[in-house]
């Protein structure tokens, strides 16, 4: 299984980028698909999460400002990055709870991609 990121960039403050991760390979079902992020020297932090068919998770620097969506038919998750602040400038994962099959389910994580945004 492979999680292919894409969507990040330089914006000025104020601006807006979208992020889009699709899981690919040997999928029996997926679980749960979310975004972190991570700036140097400081651990990888939860920005947002959607359970597939579930709740939505969003830290609360993201709260009002992001939106995380997903397609459940190509296996994909979108984050929605509206009004960007100096501070969300970080680099972000696409994360992925998948069911290879019914009994097993892993964790994954796709390359990670640079957010920058200037003040």
């Amino acid at each position: 299984v492979q999680l292919q990121a894409s969507g990040g960039g330089l914006v000025q403050a104020g601006g807006s980028l979208t992020l889009s991760c699709t899981a690919s390979g040997d999928i029996f079902r997926v679980s749960s698909m979310g975004w972190y992020r991570q700036t140097p020297g400081q651990e990888r932090k939860l920005v947002a999460q959607v359970v597939i068919g579930g709740t939505t998770t969003y830290a609360e620097s993201a709260e009002g400002r992001f939106t995380i969506s997903n397609d459940n038919a190509k296996n994909s998750v979108y984050l929605q990055m509206d009004s960007l602040k100096p501070e969300d400038t970080a680099v972000y994962y696409c994360h992925a709870e998948i069911m290879v099959s019914k009994n097993y389910q892993f964790e994954y994580w796709g390359q990670g991609t640079p957010v920058t945004v200037s003040a």
